[in-house]
């Protein structure tokens, strides 16, 4: 995964990865919800999900909404290859 927490005009200007805004537990359920998503739309192959996260300042759980699917991977994709190792 990569976190993109840096826009400019909705344009991506820092990719990080590995996720550094969610902790390993929020960002497995991400992981899990998205695998979710994909099989409840019928989607096979490979794709992306995005989502908005956002960490809570009173105590209360983190929150998290998807944005998109892409039935596509997306350019920045070498980053989390070169993050996790895997191709």
């Amino acid at each position: 995964g990569r976190d993109c927490s840096v826009q400019r005009r909705h344009q991506k200007i820092i990719e990080e990865g590995p996720v550094v805004a969610a902790d390993p537990e929020i960002f497995a359920e991400l992981e899990r919800a998205a695998v979710r998503l994909a099989k409840e739309v019928g989607y096979v192959g490979a794709g992306t999900v995005e989502y908005l996260y956002r960490e809570s300042t009173d105590g209360s759980p983190p929150e998290y909404s998807f944005l998109e699917l892409n039935p596509r991977l997306q350019v920045e994709h070498p980053v989390t290859e070169w993050v996790t190792g895997i191709n």
